[in-house]
């Protein structure tokens, strides 16, 4: 973020002290709303709510700490700050976060095709009419990233192994809550106990600073603590899947083109004759289902332009000669289910 604040500084755009530093509070801070384990335990420790509900209610909490002076970026953050631009370098659809996250997971998962010349497009990066702009010489370097974008999520984010990994995880949480509900013990820590016992609402987190300070305790940590000592637990539900997810013993799963509503009921009788389950609430933690989607890039008032040597505003999918990009709008849709391995 710093080197792209200099850089628009260089071209001429002024970005005063106070701003600067605003801006690095704002994208140091604008996802510091996320639970444990990210985004697998969103709005499943609570549900409904999202991370960026969070962030700003905790960047208000260090603001009164601070008297104030997170004021801007607070602004910046819910895209109230006059100077639309400085909302999009920390949250669209290239912003700085993106560049960062591509690189760094391509080059931890060894996935190649993540790789992006992030330096270059930051160099490309400009302001037109109080909005980012990327200039024309940069197309190429911006069809790479969607590229890469695409390819990361097919091959990482959204990897059968990932999935299946995620759903099992939100299965667990899901099966301590509903035993919780049943005054059934789970332990755990304190602090992950609390969003355990009941469905916490975000009006509480505002008005209760000791469940918000609860709530940032919580990490990855407690969570796998919880879970090593989930596997000799009494509940064979919650047990298993947890004995299974430390021994990398995965739910199945399966994409399918179209809705498979019927391959998912066919699937449920067979799990229950398998397992011997007593009630469907048993069964709805070991059979899932639903959709995985990758957008890649949508066009539109929100998306990349570019800004053409001739002074027009084009966007990306307009203004690149590979179909492909206009392409990569189209939203794709896989139907899943996932199981326990038969």
């Amino acid at each position: 973020m710093s080197v792209a604040l200099r850089n628009l500084q260089q071209k001429g755009h002024k970005i005063d002290p106070h701003e600067f530093e605003s801006m690095m509070a704002a994208i140091l801070l604008h996802d510091i709303g996320h639970g444990p384990l990210s985004h697998a335990l969103e709005s499943t420790l609570m549900p409904n709510v999202k991370h960026e509900q969070v962030t700003v209610i905790i960047m208000e909490y260090l603001n009164r700490i601070f008297q104030g002076r997170l004021d801007t970026a607070i602004e910046i953050i819910l895209n109230k700050y006059p100077r639309r631009f400085f909302h999009q370098l920390v949250s669209s659809q290239l912003d700085i976060d993106r560049l960062d996250y591509l690189q760094r997971d391509s080059f931890f998962t060894g996935v190649s095709e993540g790789t992006i010349a992030s330096d270059r497009i930051i160099k490309m990066l400009n302001i037109h009419d109080d909005g980012l702009v990327v200039e024309e010489k940069g197309i190429y370097s911006i069809e790479n990233f969607l590229n890469a974008r695409r390819l990361m999520y097919w091959q990482v984010y959204l990897h059968k192994t990932s999935v299946a990994a995620e759903k099992m995880m939100v299965s667990l949480i899901k099966r301590a809550q509903y035993l919780m509900d049943k005054e059934i013990n789970v332990p755990c820590s304190i602090s992950l106990k609390q969003f355990l016992q009941e469905p916490v609402q975000i009006e509480q987190l505002i008005t209760d600073t000791t469940l918000l300070q609860a709530y940032c305790k919580i990490d990855d940590y407690d969570i796998w603590s919880a879970i090593k000592t989930w596997q000799y637990h009494s509940d064979p539900v919650l047990s298993n899947i947890s004995r299974m997810f430390l021994e990398r013993d995965l739910f199945q799963i399966v994409l399918h083109l179209d809705p498979i509503e019927v391959e998912v009921e066919k699937l449920k009788e067979k799990i229950t004759d398998q397992f011997q389950l007593q009630n469907s609430q048993d069964l709805d933690f070991m059979v899932c289902s639903g959709t995985v989607t990758n957008a890649a890039y949508i066009a539109g008032n929100t998306g990349i332009n570019i800004l053409m040597k001739q002074g027009a505003i084009l966007d990306i999918a307009d203004a690149s000669d590979l179909p492909n990009i206009s392409a990569l709008g189209k939203i794709a849709v896989s139907y899943t289910h996932l199981t326990l391995p038969t």
